[in-house]
């Protein structure tokens, strides 16, 4: 019995999430679904780099891009929020501190 290659398991599989990272970013997905800003996302298992896709519909391109590049952890920080033009909007070592980023002006005054 021969195995057909394009149903193997493809060599040195890509990098993806680990169990709390995705739980982080699924958590954070969530929030912004509810508050109505994001509707779809999509994940890459890419071979230098995990990528978490956020959109606002899902027929455009993404809205933000949350990467995991491990070959970068010693210098830059492994994980990087790209923007709609593939800018480098916020980069670091610690996820939770990077995401922090969709924290910013969710609070206003109300009179």
């Amino acid at each position: 019995m021969s195995l057909d290659p394009s149903h193997a398991a493809p060599r040195g599989a890509g990098i993806f999430f680990e169990r709390r990272e995705l739980e982080r970013l699924l958590r954070l997905y969530g929030r912004m679904v509810a508050a109505g800003e994001w509707r779809d996302y999509g994940m890459d298992a890419l071979h230098d780099s995990a990528v978490f896709s956020v959109f606002r519909r899902t027929a455009e391109a993404p809205l933000y891009r949350i990467e995991k590049r491990p070959a970068l952890a010693k210098r830059q920080g492994a994980w990087a929020i790209l923007g709609h033009g593939g800018h480098i909007l916020r980069r670091g070592h610690d996820l939770d501190q990077v995401l922090r980023f969709f924290d910013k002006g969710r609070f206003s005054v109300v009179d």
